[in-house]
Parts: C-alpha cells; structure tokens; sequence
C-alpha cells in the first residue's frame, strides 16, 4: 500500500488522481467523455485535452526523478500530447465524415474507434516528449540492495519502451471492447 501511495524517489505522497492505482477510477468519466457518440468539434477538442491533462499529471507524478527533469521538458511533453491527439481524433473524425465510399453506419462504426488511435499516439508523444533526456543521460541502475551501480542509457531506452507500450495498452481496452460491444448490441 505504501508503495502505491509514496513516490519512491521524493518519498512524497502522489496525489490520489495521479497515482497508478487511482488511473482507472479517474480516468473512466474521460473515457466515457471520448467515447460519446455524435461529438461536436467542441467536445473532441475538450475530451482529447481532459485526457492528455490527466494523463500528464499521472506521468509526472510517477516519473522517475532520481535525475531531474526541467519543467518546461514536461511542459513540451504536455503540449505535444494535447496537440497530437486532438489533431488525430479531430482529423481522423473530418476523414471519416469525407468518405463518402462509407454508408453512414459504417462511418459510426468506424468514428467510434477515433479516440484510440488519438489517445495511444498522444500518449507515446507524451512519454517521449517528456523523458527523452533519460536516453541521451541514462537512468540510474541499482543492485539488489537498492544501490546506484552506474546509469544506462539502455537500461533508459527499454524504460522508455515499456512506458510508452504500457500507455498504449492501458487504454485498449477501455476504448476498444466498448464500441465493438456497441456494434454488436445494435445488430
């Protein structure tokens, strides 16, 4: 539980919204957000956003800080994932009302997997954005112990990976079963 609740570099204690314990249960009312049918560009741009300001504040509450990062690095982080997603989603959603190749329930169908897409790529932009000084700097290596044995910027490069894979995944299937549920019900 302690582990959970206290960051294991500051040894501070992660707010409740931010902490990885707490992803789910306050990420599910933006996801909800995402996934409501007919959005207006209005409402795309504030989910999309509501959504990169969380998860954001989720990276910067976990982040590794055994080497700290400036402010504005997490800063450029934020930005680019608000503006890579709701590039995406809205783009993506201008396409699909395009394609005129599509019925209009093929292109519900298909808009409703939008924010996937949209929020996985600003997720990776966020992660990369946000931590790419650990591949040029390395990332502390310990020993069973707990002791710094040395940095390593492989060790930072797999890090990164797993972070930005993880960011991918945790959404799936939140933002994928859903709309696949969805089609299925109203056949």
């Amino acid at each position: 539980v302690l582990q959970a609740i206290i960051h294991p570099d500051t040894n501070e204690t992660i707010f409740m919204p931010f902490r990885m314990s707490g992803y789910i249960p306050f990420g599910t009312p933006i996801v909800v957000g995402l996934l409501l049918p007919n959005q207006t560009l209005a409402s795309t741009v504030f989910w999309q956003w509501l959504n990169q300001s969380h998860n954001a504040c989720v990276n910067y509450a976990n982040r590794n800080a055994t080497k700290p990062s400036p402010t504005s690095k997490f800063i450029q982080g934020y930005l680019g994932a608000v503006i890579s997603a709701v590039s995406i989603a809205v783009g993506l959603n201008v396409l699909i009302q395009r394609a005129n190749k599509f019925t209009p329930a093929t292109r519900l169908l298909i808009q409703r997997f939008v924010p996937f897409p949209a929020v996985a790529s600003a997720n990776i932009c966020n992660v990369v954005l946000m931590r790419h000084t650990e591949l040029e700097e390395g990332i502390d290596v310990l020993d069973n112990n707990g002791n710094i044995v040395g940095s390593s910027r492989i060790a930072a490069k797999h890090a990164l990976l797993e972070t930005a894979l993880t960011r991918v995944v945790l959404p799936m299937p939140i933002l994928v079963l859903p709309p696949i549920i969805m089609s299925i019900l109203e056949k």
